[in-house]
């Protein structure tokens, strides 16, 4: 049976689009709602990204709007200029490494890489945050985030079965 030809991958289709995604789910998520006196842990949602992008097609343009959507998280968390920049780019690091490991794994596999990834990320976040004299951030909160973020897993697969087969690459 011949497989039909695929559309092709276009960067406006599996980098802005998801891009601008996680921006709207960011200051969707940012909502006063709490439950019982606590507020609700806000996941990073970039990590989606970073970690995606860097197992569906590693590129220049994937890091470089990594750094644009940290920066938009830095000014709208008023976190200190570059801290989820820097973080970003550490998860897309590790991911990359670990790419080629992943291939033909299972997705528990795949789920181990990117926690990971993510402890990459929270903790060059913590060691940033730590140097630049801010503070020592809690690490309740810490904890909880990092628990949020790992729960955006299903959204990582969800961008990978989206574009696995929009490059030939990957067949």
């Amino acid at each position: 049976m011949a497989r039909t030809p695929s559309r092709p991958l276009e960067p406006w289709r599996w980098l802005g689009v998801p891009a601008l995604l996680v921006i709207l789910a960011t200051v969707a998520i940012d909502a006063p709602i709490r439950l019982f006196t606590l507020a609700l842990p806000e996941p990073v949602f970039p990590m989606v990204l970073a970690f995606g992008w860097a197992i569906i097609r590693p590129s220049i343009l994937g890091p470089f709007l990594l750094v644009l959507v940290g920066l938009f998280l830095d000014l709208y968390c008023a976190a200190p200029l570059g801290l989820w920049p820097i973080s970003l780019l550490a998860a897309y690091g590790v991911a990359l490494i670990g790419r080629t490991l992943m291939v033909g794994q299972e997705t528990e596999v795949m789920g181990l890489y990117y926690a990971a990834s993510v402890l990459a990320a929270f903790a060059c976040a913590y060691g940033l945050v730590a140097i630049a004299g801010h503070g020592q951030p809690s690490l309740i909160a810490i904890l909880w985030q990092f628990a949020a973020t790992l729960a955006l897993f299903p959204f990582v697969l969800m961008l990978r079965n989206r574009f696995r087969d929009a490059d030939i690459r990957f067949r």
